[in-house]
């Protein structure tokens, strides 16, 4: 496997393929992937302080997870890199499930998005994934520096309030994101927040 980005059509079909910095330098259209960690037991999900040192949304607030699939690699396998990388998460052999379940990836939906940050921009189809973590891995949990400052496990409602009170201290995506991830970690008959 190579570390090349897969570029993309506004349908997501795979069109060709390059590097990191290119691809944001020449706008270009590519498949990322946004995956947030839910806890159900205890109703919260982990967020990230994005690293400062990130050359677009550095230092804000983020989904556990916001990264890209390489060339040569499978959806599922790329979730489960990048947990590992960034977050130290091993997932063992959790594979994209319909519906939401404890240990495996709930595909939510995607979204298309551009974001400009300084000569360079984010121009992505964002596709969106829950994974409600089992217990026993909560204790894995250690932010990679070169990707978050921090890790932080937020209660719905307070992060539900903190969004609408301070939009500008997340990442360019994330209530984007958020709206497509919120019902697989809400429980039965919950509501839906007014973002």
């Amino acid at each position: 496997m190579d570390q090349l980005l897969i570029w993309v059509d506004e349908n997501d079909e795979v069109i060709g393929y390059g590097e990191k910095l290119e691809t944001h330098r020449r706008e270009q259209l590519h498949r990322a992937f946004s995956v947030f960690v839910y806890d159900g037991r205890n109703d919260r999900v982990l967020l990230q302080k994005r690293a400062s040192g990130k050359y677009h949304s550095g230092g804000k607030w983020s989904n556990a997870c916001c990264s890209h699939q390489r060339r040569g690699e499978a959806e599922a396998e790329a979730l489960r890199n990048r947990l590992k990388e960034e977050l130290g998460l091993d997932v063992g052999p959790a594979e994209i499930e319909s519906v939401p379940s404890e240990g495996n990836f709930c595909y939510m939906g995607k979204f298309t998005y551009y974001a400009p940050f300084d000569g360079l921009a984010e121009h992505e189809v964002d596709r969106v994934f829950v994974y409600r973590i089992p217990r026993d891995q909560e204790g894995q949990l250690m932010a990679n520096p070169e990707e978050a400052e921090k890790l932080k496990w937020v209660a719905r409602p307070e992060l539900e309030r903190w969004l609408q009170r301070e939009p500008q201290a997340f990442s360019a995506w994330f209530s984007r994101a958020l709206e497509l991830a919120w019902p697989a970690m809400e429980p039965q008959g919950g509501v839906q927040p007014a973002f």
